[in-house]
C-alpha cells in the first residue's frame, strides 16, 4: 500500500457507459470504500444515445494506494458499469508530454511556447517538429529540440519516408497529446489510429462551414459576419474529427481577407490553447464523432 502525501495531488477518473441506475452509487460507494475523498465530480446524460459519462477527482492523499493500483481495482466497477474502453485514471503528479508540429505559420506555435513559459500551461514540450526550418530558431529559443523533417512535393507515397520519421521522433517521447498547430501536411490513416485521441488538430474555420483550403477566402467570397477557429481530433476523414473546442468572431463588410485573415490567428490560437489544457486535464470523453466536455 502506498500513501499519496501532496495534498494537491488529485487522480481523475473519466469514462461513459450506457446510462441506468445506480451508476453515481456504485463510484462513490467504490471511492468511499477506500476512504477517496472526491474534490470535483461532472455528470452528463445524453438522451439521444442513453448515454452516461461522468469526470470524478479525487485527493490522492486520501488513498491508500496510488494510481496504478487504483487503476487495477476500478478495472472491476467499469466492467460492472460497461464501460467504454477508453475509460482512464490519471495522476496530476504525472508531467504531461507534448510534441508539436509545424510548418511555416507560427503564431500557434509562439503562443502555446509563450503559455508553457509562463506556467500558464502545464505541460513539458518535449520537442516541436517542422516540415519547414523557419520556426526552429524560436523553439531553440525556449530550450525546446527541433527536428526539420522536410516533405516532397507529390503523393502520398512520396511522402511516406517523412511521416515515417515523424512518427519515429514523436513515438520517442510517448507524448499525452500531438499537437497539429498549423502543420500543413495531411496524417496518413496509419498515424490517425495510431495518435488516436492524442493528436489535436487547429482548423483555421468554423468547422464544419469551409472544410480545406483557404477558409478565410472562402468565407469573404460568401460575405459572413462571423469567423472561427476549431479545435478538433485528428482522424483519417479530414477535417472531420470529434470537436473538442470553438471560438468565432464577428467581422463585417469592410473586413478584407487580410482582416480575416489576422482576426482569424487570434481566435485559432485562443481555441488550440483552450483545447489543449482540456485535453491535458482529462476533461475531454469522447463518444462517436461527438464529445462531452466537463
Amino acid at each position: 500500500m502506498v500513501s499519496v502525501s501532496n495534498p494537491e495531488r488529485r487522480y481523475v477518473i473519466s469514462f461513459g457507459c450506457p446510462d441506468r441506475t445506480g451508476i453515481i452509487a456504485r463510484i462513490s460507494g467504490f471511492l468511499a470504500e477506500h476512504g477517496g475523498w472526491i474534490v470535483e465530480a461532472a455528470y452528463h446524460t445524453d438522451p439521444d444515445t442513453g448515454w452516461f459519462f461522468t469526470r470524478q477527482v479525487v485527493r490522492a492523499d486520501s488513498l491508500p494506494f496510488d494510481a496504478a493500483e487504483l487503476r487495477s481495482r476500478f478495472a472491476d466497477v467499469a466492467e460492472s458499469l460497461s464501460a467504454e474502453s477508453s475509460w482512464q485514471v490519471s495522476d496530476t503528479g504525472e508531467r504531461r508530454r507534448a510534441v508539436i508540429l509545424v510548418s511555416k505559420a507560427g503564431h500557434c506555435l509562439y503562443d502555446l511556447l509563450g503559455r508553457v513559459a509562463s506556467g500558464e500551461l502545464d505541460v513539458d514540450v518535449a520537442a516541436v517538429i517542422g516540415n519547414h526550418e523557419s520556426l526552429g530558431d524560436i523553439t531553440r529559443a525556449h530550450g525546446i529540440p527541433f527536428h526539420h523533417v522536410p516533405f516532397p512535393a507529390g503523393d502520398a507515397a512520396a511522402k511516406a519516408p517523412a511521416f515515417a520519421e515523424v512518427r519515429k521522433l514523436v513515438d520517442e517521447h510517448d507524448p499525452h497529446a500531438v499537437v497539429l498547430a498549423r502543420f500543413m501536411q495531411v496524417l496518413p490513416p496509419d498515424l490517425c489510429e495510431a495518435w488516436a485521441g492524442r493528436a489535436l488538430n487547429i482548423h483555421h474555420s468554423f468547422l464544419p462551414s469551409f472544410v480545406g483550403a483557404r477558409p478565410y477566402h472562402q468565407a469573404h467570397a460568401r460575405g459572413v459576419k462571423l469567423i472561427g477557429a476549431t479545435c478538433h481530433y485528428v482522424t483519417a476523414d479530414l477535417d472531420a474529427g470529434p470537436i473538442v473546442d470553438q471560438d468565432v468572431i464577428r467581422v463585417d463588410h469592410g473586413d478584407s481577407v487580410e482582416d480575416l485573415v489576422r482576426k482569424g490567428r487570434d481566435i485559432e490560437k485562443v481555441t488550440l490553447a483552450r483545447g489543449l489544457r482540456w485535453h491535458l486535464e482529462g476533461r475531454v470523453l469522447v463518444h462517436g464523432n461527438r464529445t462531452v466536455v466537463f
